[in-house]
């Protein structure tokens, strides 16, 4: 499988915030104005479906009622702030 794609899925899935820059120039090229805006994209429960059903290990998701898929994202999401939060730390350790 192509790793682009499941990582793209990934971030569909759980959400993703992109910051974009803007910068107008004069005729003269001198910068006149710098925009920086950031857009969040809420998390996909189509797209967590698709990424469990790439990943899992022959759990069916198909049969999941709404209800449950929402609560196995949020277990997973739950689980990856838990994983950020550890790489967190260890880089904050490996700083010191």
């Amino acid at each position: 499988m192509d790793t682009k794609l499941v990582n793209s899925l990934y971030k569909k899935a759980v959400g993703y915030t992109v910051t974009e820059k803007t910068t107008e120039y004069s005729p003269e090229g001198e910068v006149i104005k710098r925009k920086v805006t950031s857009k969040h994209y809420p998390p996909d429960i189509v797209a967590l479906k698709a990424y469990l059903e790439l990943i899992s290990s022959g759990e069916d998701y198909e049969k999941l009622s709404d209800e449950e898929l929402e609560s196995e994202k949020e277990r997973l999401l739950k689980e990856l702030e838990g994983m950020k939060s550890g790489s967190d730390q260890t880089e904050r350790e490996s700083e010191v």
